[in-house]
């Protein structure tokens, strides 16, 4: 079946969990309100082809008679609603103060049940999502609070160099090539991501970072071909910066020698 749904382990059984967007609004009872959220320490949430992602969603909660805890928690795509990551009512929470806690759910994205988990093309359900929450306090107050964080679930990259001989004359011309690719949650195998920009970059030897060289735009199957000069010996990548739905991704370096 497919639909806005995702699968969840509940009581050694499968339970089907129906997440639909509303509106943005928060309703409940009394004083508890959640104050902030932090997804993932801050950072986008990376998926690819076969590892299961398991990601933190911290939040502080606060009400005059102290925190209970967490007693729901969903996130879903911000534009069409469509999710496949699940929280399995797990949850732990940190008194900060008498009237403070922040409470802490996991959330998990399995790459295996991605396709199964919508009736749509599941690619597009990366980008910008959000999250909900119902927290409650000691005294019995409760709220249902929509749209308490936003972050970006991504597809991963994969990317590739390869420029040789490793040895080469100074001045002489090289060719560096290299594929930008990116995972596919419908078929769970990596395609070339075909139009896009990614810079060359080099390291002079004894250097500590990389500087771009040049910018070239991948082709028809994702792949990147240039020509440099070799001016000093050094270590060569490509950098992919990453778009919305897509990670960055930076490739090996790839060492070249002077003779």
């Amino acid at each position: 079946m497919r639909g806005r749904t995702a699968w969840a382990a509940a009581g050694g059984a499968a339970a089907l969990v129906l997440v639909t967007a509303t509106g943005a609004h928060a309703e409940g009872r009394g004083d508890v309100r959640v104050v902030k959220t932090v997804v993932n320490g801050g950072g986008n949430v990376i998926v690819g082809t076969a590892k299961t992602i398991r990601y933190p969603v911290d939040i502080t909660i606060k009400d005059n008679s102290g925190v209970k805890g967490l007693t729901h928690v969903s996130t879903f795509n911000k534009s069409s609603a469509y999710t496949f990551a699940t929280w399995n009512d797990d949850s732990s929470c940190t008194k900060k103060s008498a009237t403070t806690s922040v409470c802490r759910a996991t959330l998990t994205i399995d790459p295996a049940w991605i396709a199964d988990s919508d009736d749509i093309d599941s690619n597009t359900v990366a980008g910008v999502w959000q999250v909900n929450a119902t927290v409650k306090a000691k005294d019995g107050d409760y709220w249902i609070s929509d749209h308490i964080a936003e972050y970006k679930v991504k597809r991963a990259a994969q990317l590739t160099t390869v420029i040789g001989p490793e040895k080469v004359a100074k001045n002489a011309k090289v060719t560096v090539t290299g594929k930008l690719s990116r995972a596919n949650w419908e078929d769970l195998k990596y395609h070339g991501f075909t139009g896009q920009q990614v810079g060359l970059q080099f390291k002079k030897k004894g250097a500590a970072h990389y500087s771009t060289v040049k910018t070239v735009k991948t082709d028809g199957t994702g792949k990147l071909t240039t020509k440099v000069t070799v001016t000093s010996a050094g270590s060569w990548r490509w950098y992919f910066p990453g778009t919305t739905t897509t990670s960055l991704k930076a490739s090996a370096g790839d060492t070249l020698n002077l003779k």
